[in-house]
């Protein structure tokens, strides 16, 4: 290569430098964030009391108090007794602890978990007996009078919506 070809390659290569550091420049410029407003701080939110200590039964005791998608499991009897001693732990009163548990052990996932010897956990998760017969019959009743329930409910509010299409359908328009 002579000294002519070495300098007009040396040439090209300043001047495709020269290209690249003003794309850069100008994509630096344009990619530089907008002041924006800052978000109003959120004002922490009330939550139900009862919610409050059931996030806090998870957080502390995650075998006893599964997170949903998982299964609830059955629990000790007497379990209310064992939670009062971690209270100060809990960060929480004895009537939200009491509104907590109630809640948990109340509705479908619970019931649904007690079946005839299915073991009952305390709140380390060991085992400390099972669900007899009976209390298994028991949640299966609670289950079946708490689905009734809800259609009943649902078929209330439902009948006042179609009552009131029916009248404004029957009274004829006075012209």
């Amino acid at each position: 290569m002579g000294f002519e070809q070495l300098a007009e390659l040396r040439d090209r290569l300043r001047a495709e430098k020269q290209q690249v550091q003003q794309v850069q420049q100008v994509k630096t410029e344009s990619a530089k964030p907008q002041k924006r407003k800052a978000p109003p701080k959120a004002k922490p939110r009330e939550q139900d009391p009862t919610v409050e200590a059931i996030w806090r039964l998870q957080k502390h005791f995650p075998l006893a108090f599964p997170v949903n998608p998982a299964p609830k499991v059955p629990l000790k009897e007497g379990i209310l007794k064992d939670a009062e001693q971690h209270l100060q732990l809990l960060g929480i009163t004895g009537e939200q602890l009491k509104a907590g548990i109630a809640a948990w052990c109340r509705g479908g996932r619970y019931w649904a978990a007690m079946t005839e010897n299915a073991p009952r956990l305390d709140l380390q998760g060991q085992p400390v007996g099972v669900v007899t017969a009976a209390q298994a019959l028991h949640a299966r009743q609670q289950a079946r009078r708490h689905r009734a329930e809800a259609r009943r409910n649902q078929a209330k509010a439902k009948a006042p919506a179609d009552d009131k299409a029916a009248e404004s359908v029957v009274q004829p328009s006075a012209e």
